[in-house]
């Protein structure tokens, strides 16, 4: 099966989704396939890596694990029936504190932190509905990293609705209140990406 054999239109849960074989990656959002990116840039990989390696040396010893794509996160509602579940995603970056979320299959459930580096090739539709699944499903901190304008951005679950941190830049720290202590240095994040003089 190609992708191209598939109605871009229809809807398909994550039984579909698991019998795939085709070669292009893609992600579910509310039954609606998106396609994404072609391979990520080294700068997108590099700080992949970077904030992987600072919350994996973190968690050392501690019950949460960390996790880097590709790694099938699937949101449902109070179901892990695979027919009824229609959003699969695959984060850069995912914190998962509670064990039982995590299968064979990747993580059942919301994980507590969710990390996406941008890339060029994200719309502005994938991003507002990546933002609306993983507020719904109780994401308790989302972080968006731009390598093209070299900001982050959390979002922390409050109250069932996102709260918005300012535009974190060189200079600034990012602090978590999933993870009381961690925190990421955001001039020591982006200098990895910097040209070699």
């Amino acid at each position: 099966m190609q992708l191209s054999d598939l109605d871009l239109n229809g809807t398909y849960t994550y039984a579909d989704y698991f019998k795939w074989k085709f070669e292009e990656r893609v992600e579910l959002i509310k039954g609606k396939i998106f396609k994404m990116s072609p391979a990520p840039s080294p700068s997108h990989q590099k700080l992949v890596f970077f904030i992987h390696v600072r919350l994996d040396s973190f968690l050392t010893g501690k019950p949460c694990q960390v996790f880097e794509a590709p790694f099938d996160v699937r949101l449902a509602q109070k179901t892990k029936n695979d027919q009824q579940v229609i959003t699969v995603l695959q984060p850069d970056v995912c914190v998962i504190c509670d064990p039982a979320k995590v299968d064979e299959k990747g993580c059942a459930g919301a994980p507590d932190i969710v990390v996406e580096v941008l890339s060029p090739g994200n719309n502005a539709k994938e991003l507002k509905k990546k933002y609306e699944v993983y507020e719904e499903s109780g994401v308790k901190e989302y972080w968006i990293v731009s390598p093209q304008n070299q900001w982050v951005r959390s979002y922390t679950l409050t109250d069932g609705k996102f709260k918005e941190s300012p535009f974190l830049v060189s200079g600034d720290t990012l602090e978590s209140s999933v993870l009381p202590g961690f925190t990421l240095n955001i001039t020591e994040l982006f200098k990895i990406i910097e040209p070699v003089e």
